[in-house]
C-alpha cells in the first residue's frame, strides 16, 4: 500500500505543478494580450486624433481656396463690366479692338496667376492635411512590433 500511496502522492504532484505552470502560463499570456490590447487602444485613439485635427486643416483649407475663387470672380466680373463699358464708350472701331485687346489680353494673365495661387493653395491645404498623419504607420509598426517581442 505504500508503493501506491507514493504513487498516488507522486500523480497528485504531478498534476498539481501541471495545474500551476499552466494557471502561471495562463496568467503570463493574458497579461501579454491585454498590454497588447492597451497599445492597439492608444494607437486607435491617437490615429482618431490625428483624423479631426486633419478634417478641422482640410476644412479650412477649402474654406481659403473658396474665398480665393469668390474674391476672382468678384473682380472678374467687375473688369469684365469696366471693359464693356470701356468698348461701347470708344469712339471709333479701332479703339475698341484696343480696348477688347487690353482687356483679353489683362483677364488671361489674371486667370494665369489666379491658377497659380489656387495651385499653391490647394498644395499647402493638402500638405497641412496629412501632417497629423506623419508618423501613424511607423507608431503602428512600432506597436506591432512591440506585441511580438512582449
Amino acid at each position: 500500500m505504500s508503493k501506491a500511496k507514493t504513487a498516488g502522492e507522486k500523480a497528485a504532484n504531478t498534476a498539481e505543478t501541471a495545474l500551476e505552470n499552466g494557471a502561471a502560463a495562463l496568467k503570463t499570456g493574458l497579461e501579454k494580450a491585454l498590454k497588447g490590447y492597451d497599445a492597439v487602444l492608444g494607437y486607435g485613439k491617437e490615429t482618431a486624433e490625428a483624423v479631426m485635427k486633419s478634417a478641422t486643416v482640410a476644412g479650412k483649407g477649402v474654406e481659403s481656396i473658396n474665398s480665393e475663387i469668390y474674391s476672382y470672380s468678384k473682380q472678374s466680373i467687375e473688369d469684365s463690366v469696366a471693359a464693356t463699358k470701356a468698348v461701347m464708350g470708344s469712339k471709333s472701331v479701332h479703339e475698341a479692338f484696343e480696348f477688347q485687346t487690353d482687356f483679353a489680353k489683362s483677364a488671361f494673365e489674371s486667370y494665369v496667376a489666379e491658377l497659380s495661387k489656387i495651385s499653391e493653395l490647394t498644395t499647402a491645404a493638402t500638405k497641412d492635411a496629412f501632417a497629423p498623419f506623419k508618423g501613424r504607420v511607423q507608431a503602428w509598426l512600432d506597436v506591432v512590433q512591440s506585441s511580438r517581442t512582449a
